[in-house]
């Protein structure tokens, strides 16, 4: 079952979203410069909001309150991907050009390199997420998955399971660390103690797992970005369920679970982005007014979420209160 929002326009940036239920949510785009193909985004604690300018090499910053952006280059050959807020109120970045993990100092913009080891050179690095005891895992589209350990500045690099693939990755409630794979079509546990990854296999073959992420009691959600599906790994249950997106051609990306357990996922088939209720299992759809959006990752705060629209150069958010 779906529901599909209409919008009224009320200026050029910002629609009321309505649904036949006659509840709203706010929809607003935010321009960035021409050229920043902004690819992950990540709200900050004072408010603002970080996004990586894949196409000009730099990481972004909007003010929401003014739509002001500021961009600080990362370095030569920089091509960021992914970018997540750490403990320490620093955006973390995953840089593929750079082939290194980036730190920005969010008073300073002071930037700090992290290089991966010389034999592990083109990892395509994608993203990032802090486990409970302050260390940062990483994924590379090239086959790789590694740590690293701020405090000592160590860069570890470990072969992931079935060769290239490993995409999203996402640390549960109570601490472990998952990540997924696009070509091999799986969803993998990290063992922090051995660092290696156990594969669990989702129901439908082939499938693309493209994005994970988990929800208040520990279930895991992904994006099926081939099947056009979400699945949900419980793993008190050991079982999965997966649901096909509505649309003729859904094509599912980026994924992320608010704090209501409400899951958002983008769309690029129907230049959209849909929430999933799992209690009701229906699908919302919030279409998109910029054409050919194509939004790779969402990330956001109590009542606010957030996407970075690399085909359009603009944020978007979804405020639901």
């Amino acid at each position: 079952m779906k529901k599909i929002f209409f919008s009224i326009l009320i200026w050029p940036a910002l629609s009321v979203l309505i649904d036949s239920a006659g509840a709203a949510s706010i929809l607003q785009e935010y321009p960035v410069p021409r050229g920043s193909r902004p690819h992950d985004v990540a709200p900050a604690p004072d408010g603002t909001v970080w996004y990586t300018a894949q196409g000009s090499g730099e990481l972004g910053r909007l003010d929401p309150a003014t739509g002001k952006t500021t961009h600080t280059p990362l370095g030569r050959g920089s091509r960021p991907h992914g970018v997540i807020v750490g403990p320490d109120g620093a955006p973390w970045i995953t840089d593929g050009g750079l082939n290194a993990i980036v730190r920005v100092d969010p008073a300073t913009l002071a930037v700090k390199v992290f290089p991966l080891p010389p034999e592990r050179s083109d990892a395509n690095l994608n993203t990032a997420a802090f486990d409970r005891q302050g260390v940062l895992w990483f994924t590379g589209q090239s086959g790789i998955y590694g740590r690293l350990d701020p405090a000592s500045g160590r860069v570890e690099v470990f072969e992931a399971p079935k060769g290239p693939g490993p995409y999203g990755i996402a640390t549960a409630p109570k601490g472990d660390v998952y990540f997924v794979s696009l070509a091999g079509s799986y969803l993998a546990q990290i063992d922090p103690k051995t660092k290696t990854a156990a594969v669990i296999q989702p129901p439908t073959p082939q499938q693309g797992a493209r994005r994970v992420w988990p929800d208040s009691l520990g279930r895991l959600w992904i994006s099926e970005w081939n099947a056009g599906q979400i699945g949900m790994y419980d793993p008190a249950k050991n079982g999965w369920k997966e649901w096909r997106a509505p649309g003729d051609r859904p094509g599912i990306y980026a994924l992320f679970v608010d704090e209501r357990d409400q899951v958002w996922v983008s769309d690029f088939g129907g230049n959209a982005l849909m929430r999933f209720d799992p209690a009701k299992e229906t699908f919302e759809i919030f279409p998109l007014p910029s054409p050919g959006a194509a939004v790779r990752q969402l990330l956001g705060r109590p009542g606010e979420v957030w996407g970075a629209e690399s085909g359009a150069d603009k944020l978007v958010v979804i405020r639901t209160k």
